[in-house]
């Protein structure tokens, strides 16, 4: 397919040359664009229905969520594009200002389903009615984040991420840090059961770790499970001689190697059939109820997935948002209800929690396209069978009170969301939630029926820091982080697991910062990917190395 050796000469000089020569191209070229340009995400992907299925694979959230000994589970339903949050929960409290801010797309008062003397849900998402009713309904005002760029990407990543885009730190979700700190070798040990599965076509980072989202696409499940009983389907050595055979040799050996997701994905989908018909959504735009149907078949087939993603685009409303917005927002709705009835019809309705994320909402004002720009606070909602009644959390929006662009300001930082539903709804230690998100966020008390844990408080069980670093000379260096001193072996392997070299096995006596260097080029490696793995006090950690010769 390609031969850059030959490429860089002829080309010489170009943006492409440039980029494929250099080693540092190489480290800054992540394996999430590698895998964007490939069109593929997820650790395994499959087909259930008409939809792509992605199986996060080998991951470290299995070990952390497996811990809290809970069969809940939860479903990030994202409204990609960022969803207008007054016209979702209209402020009845102050419906002059609102109206007077849009005065084509206000939705009239007669049009409203008033859930609260201050708060009234439109008509077009009347299927939540009976959630709310039921008391199975919640609704967080003015969820955001202090400083929103207001950029689609940016906010995207920072809501999957928690943390704010700095060239370091955005390019792990949370999730996936779950994935990297609670189950770090799965390089080498990858888990039986996926912890986590998305449904859709694009990658996420919120499930993406330093060494996972790696996938590819098969489109039929029958065929796929026929793949997990024969064995690899990928050739891992026909591959082009260049950085783009590199990446994907390692990304077919991933693939290989969880090929196991097959077979227990399409049991759980067979073992269990949907109650209602999903097919009575009036406006299915994005497939919306199709893909909470396969989620519904995947619970009530006792799968073992912890969280679950759906997504619907759309939600850039920019114009004609009269038409689009209560469109999405009643498909929505009723899918949202559909599901909930579903799961209830096998007495599971009580061990999930659903809720909604986007990456902002829209600015107060319409704008002269009849539509709304974008914005910051918005709400937030959440469904689950086990809620204790219906209710608001937090003071409405005020609509006086705007920043200096006229956006409404945030009162709840959505990594509070997170850490509150990671704590007190999948029951992870409260220490792992606050190592994960980098910080300890606030707790929203009454938000959910909680969990019984009890923290360990022991930094040295969660987290091993690791990596491969890429010296000038050509040396590689394998760091790591020593929380205390104690016997340690780093060993070297080729994609197929086969034992290449031991690095270094002896005890280190001191703690902190180590490294281990090696000269692929002395020791006759080819280029390629392999994994080092260390192992210390019990436990291993696995990792990428690329060798560029």
């Amino acid at each position: 397919m390609c031969d850059h050796k030959k490429e860089n000469k002829e080309r010489k000089g170009t943006r492409l040359e440039e980029g494929m020569a250099h080693r540092h191209d190489h480290e800054t070229w992540t394996r999430r664009s590698f895998l964007n340009t490939l069109g593929v995400g997820g650790a395994f992907a499959m087909m259930l229905g008409n939809l792509p299925i992605n199986a996060m694979a080998s991951t470290p959230l299995q070990a952390a969520l497996s811990a809290s000994n809970t069969d809940r589970s939860l479903v990030l339903i994202r409204l990609k594009g960022g969803n207008d949050g007054l016209n979702t929960m209209v402020p009845l409290y102050d419906y002059s200002t609102y109206s007077s801010y849009r005065p084509t797309l206000a939705i009239p008062q007669n049009d409203l389903i008033n859930l609260s003397n201050e708060i009234g849900m439109p008509n077009f998402m009347s299927g939540m009615e009976g959630l709310w009713q039921n008391g199975h309904m919640k609704v967080l005002h003015n969820v955001g984040y202090e400083g929103q760029n207001l950029s689609h990407f940016s906010s995207s990543d920072i809501w999957a991420s928690a943390k704010f885009p700095d060239g370091l730190t955005s390019g792990t979700g949370i999730f996936g840090r779950f994935f990297d700190h609670e189950y770090p070798d799965y390089l080498v040990n990858p888990p039986a059961v996926p912890p986590a599965v998305h449904i859709g076509n694009s990658n996420n980072l919120l499930f993406t770790g330093a060494s996972t989202q790696i996938g590819v696409s098969v489109n039929n499940p029958d065929q796929l499970y026929q793949i997990a009983q024969t064995g690899a389907l990928y050739d891992v050595e026909d591959v082009p001689d260049c950085y783009y055979g590199e990446q994907l040799a390692f990304t077919r050996t991933i693939a290989n190697t969880t090929f196991i997701y097959a077979g227990v994905i399409k049991d759980a989908f067979d073992a269990a059939s949907n109650a209602v018909d999903y097919g009575q959504v009036t406006f299915d735009y994005g497939n919306i109820a199709e893909q909470l149907s396969i989620v519904a078949r995947l619970i009530k087939g006792n799968l073992g997935a912890k969280v679950y993603l759906v997504e619907i685009n759309g939600f850039d409303t920019h114009e004609g948002q009269a038409e689009w917005h209560p469109a999405l927002m009643q498909a929505v709705s009723e899918s949202v209800n559909l599901f909930f009835q579903d799961l209830a019809a096998d007495s599971m309705d009580g061990n999930v929690l659903a809720m909604t994320i986007s990456e902002f909402g829209r600015r107060i004002e319409e704008n002269g396209s009849f539509g709304t720009d974008h914005g910051a606070a918005a709400p937030l909602l959440m469904f689950s069978g086990a809620m204790d009644g219906n209710g608001f959390v937090g003071n409405a929006p005020d609509l006086s009170d705007l920043d200096y662009i006229g956006n409404m300001n945030y009162q709840t930082d959505f990594r509070s969301v997170y850490a509150t539903v990671l704590e007190q709804w999948l029951c992870v230690d409260p220490y792992v939630v606050d190592m994960v998100m980098d910080d300890s966020y606030a707790r929203i008390n009454g938000l959910l029926p909680g969990c019984e844990i009890v923290s360990t408080n022991d930094p040295d069980a969660f987290h091993f820091m690791h990596q491969a670093r890429y010296a000038e000379n050509g040396m590689i260096q394998v760091y790591y982080q020593l929380p205390v001193a104690g016997k340690v072996s780093v060993e070297l392997y080729n994609m197929d697991g086969r034992l290449i070299q031991h690095l270094k096995n002896g005890v280190q006596e001191t703690a902190g910062a180590q490294q281990v260097n090696f000269n692929p080029k002395a020791n006759g490696l080819p280029t390629g990917n392999y994994i080092y793995r260390i192992e210390f006090r019990g436990k291993a950690y696995s990792g990428k190395i690329g060798v560029f010769n």
